[in-house]
């Protein structure tokens, strides 16, 4: 332990570089995905998906730094990273196409400020999204993406042509295998491999387009509001607004892992700033156009691995990030990647999504309990016929509308009401030994990385 403390407070400055470089790797992929989702689904020109990637990884940043600096206001002050919320991809998506880009942005920017004005009562708030709720709904939103995936996969043009799924399914078990067979660091960023892989093969078919790159400018300044006036509806507030409880919940489960592996014990106030940094972060998303963001997990397994404890690596991430922000070029990059490559990625990230609401189930869930059972199997059909079938309350008055119109709502009311008719609302102490038990799920699973 000794010996650790000293690496960490005389280490080189090349190694504090290194070590932050390590972690914009890490959560590099799931950065750079989701606008690349989101832009394709809502048609954006490829002016305005450079803007949206380099945006976006200026906001990683930031949003980064907010949580590390922990004053007295804000920032829980441990070494994480924030990136876009992967549980926003899907709503972000249903809201643009049924109500438009300004209403995304706008229900952002609500849920920001719905997260910092209640941030000293989500103690309370997260009662009602205990484990089999957080887990139905987390299950709900990555089984409503594997369908975006396998269109992407597909490919944009010449849909399901032997090319598209050779490299679909070629970047996919490129990363299945990465997985298998390595372990650490090169495991934690499988998936950025796989896209580089991918992208180096499809160059070899002629399948990528350097257009993007050649066209983006090496400099911009950042633009609030570049894709217009945001609007505020109820629906798609009410969407991000549970998207912004769930993400915080899960948020509380990293903080408490890090406070074990930091041997710290965090307060209700210090919860309560990390909440508020990631509130804030959430409102400058809206106000600049990128996405939602929270803390992202697999950077925990970075901690773990590397044994390096001090924030001054994370601010190093941070920076970096927003330095790579306000450079076109670099954005650029990432829209070299084939819609085939990326539909084969996206089907393992996705995947995880949903296997990462499978795992809050069974290891946090008492499944033996015929109760939790149906809350389960209620809510996550009431959210996946919603989706499936989104016409069939078409003739039902609007404010049926709100409830029934959308999976992700339907499903998460459902598990919130069958939850409280079955289980009631869970005590403060119950509340605790749940986010202990999520963080040991967090540092067991980062330990197996690593």
């Amino acid at each position: 332990m000794a010996r650790e403390r000293i690496f960490q407070r005389h280490r080189h400055p090349v190694q504090t570089f290194s070590l932050g470089l390590q972690h914009v790797l890490a959560m590099y992929a799931g950065a750079v995905i989701v606008p690349l989702i989101v832009s394709e689904a809502l048609g954006f020109t490829m002016e305005q998906l450079t803007y949206l990637i380099a945006i976006d990884l200026l906001a990683c940043g930031v949003a980064t730094l907010l949580q590390v600096w922990g004053n007295r206001y804000f920032g829980v002050g441990l070494p994480v990273m924030l990136g876009c919320a992967f549980q926003a991809v899907s709503p972000m998506i249903i809201i643009g196409q049924s109500s438009g880009v300004s209403a995304i942005y706008g229900a952002i920017i609500a849920s920001g400020l719905f997260v910092l004005i209640f941030s000293g009562l989500f103690g309370k708030l997260i009662r009602l999204f205990p484990p089999v709720v957080t887990g139905s709904v987390v299950t709900i939103i990555g089984l409503t993406l594997i369908p975006v995936a396998f269109n992407d996969l597909g490919g944009s043009t010449n849909f399901g042509s032997a090319q598209n799924l050779m490299l679909g399914f070629g970047v996919l078990l490129f990363i299945i295998l990465l997985t298998r067979f390595t372990t650490g660091f090169i495991r934690s960023i499988s998936v950025l491999i796989g896209l580089l892989a991918g992208t180096i093969a499809a160059a070899f078919m002629g399948e990528v387009k350097l257009a993007p790159l050649r066209e983006a400018s090496w400099f911009h300044m950042i633009e609030p509001f570049y894709f217009g006036k945001p609007t505020f509806e109820i629906v798609p507030i009410l969407t991000m607004i549970l998207v912004a409880i769930v993400s915080v919940a899960e948020s509380t489960g990293v903080f408490m892992a890090l406070g074990k592996i930091l041997d710290k014990d965090l307060t209700s106030k210090d919860l309560a700033r990390g909440y508020r940094a990631e509130g804030l972060a959430i409102v400058l998303g809206g106000i600049f156009n990128s996405f939602p963001y929270t803390t992202y997990s697999q950077n925990v397994g970075l901690v773990q691995m590397t044994r390096v404890k001090t924030r001054d690596v994370i601010v190093v991430a941070g920076s970096l990030l927003v330095v790579i922000g306000f450079v076109p070029k670099i954005a650029a990059l990432a829209q070299l990647v084939p819609g085939s490559v990326l539909g084969g990625a996206m089907v393992a990230l996705f995947g995880m999504v949903v296997s990462s609401g499978i795992r809050i189930l069974g290891s946090q869930v008492d499944l033996n309990r015929h109760e939790n059972l149906f809350i389960i199997a209620c809510s996550v059909g009431m959210g996946l016929g919603v989706t499936v079938v989104p016409e069939l309350f078409a003739n039902t008055p609007a404010w049926a509308q709100i409830m029934l119109g959308n999976g992700i709502i339907a499903g998460s009311f459902t598990a919130i009401f069958m939850n409280l008719l079955f289980n009631g609302i869970g005590t403060k102490a119950e509340a605790a030994r749940m986010a202990e038990k999520q963080a040991d799920d967090i540092i067991g699973e980062s330990k197996h990385s690593a």
